[in-house]
């Protein structure tokens, strides 16, 4: 596995655990890069943490008015925590090229949730990337 690969891992395992115990998430940032007892945090990962609060309004708004027939509250969590950081990189992180930020989530999704998310992302982030050039300018 890449090493950003692993940081998207690394970046969604924090993101849905906060989520799933009600916790600051980058609380858990800071406890998981404090702990030898579970693997090493990379700043690309932390990166995608801090970079998910911080956009996570807006990430949500982009969500909803993009997810055909869902809220992001009934999205399942590893789907909803897999777009958050497939969002956050198509509109923030201007070194990841839009495909390789869909392909990852997509990739992420294939291994670790239901057989309909890689679809179901490759979808919604599609979609937001068709607009990535407008949202961008006008962040």
């Amino acid at each position: 596995m890449r090493a950003r690969t692993k940081a998207r891992k690394r970046a969604l395992d924090i993101l849905f655990e906060s989520e799933a115990r009600g916790d600051d998430p980058l609380a858990v940032l800071e406890q998981r890069r404090e702990t030898d007892d579970a693997p090493p945090v990379s700043d690309y990962a932390g990166m995608l943490v801090e970079g998910v609060v911080a956009h996570r309004e807006r990430i949500d708004q982009l969500l909803s008015e993009h997810a055909e027939g869902w809220s992001v509250a009934r999205m399942p969590a590893v789907d909803r925590t897999l777009l958050r950081i497939g969002v956050f990189e198509l509109l923030w992180v201007d070194e990841i090229d839009d495909p390789v930020a869909i392909t990852e989530a997509v990739e992420l999704a294939r291994t670790l949730s239901t057989d309909d998310s890689p679809r179901f992302l490759n979808g919604v982030l599609g979609r937001i990337a068709d607009i990535a050039e407008h949202l961008r300018a006008s962040r």
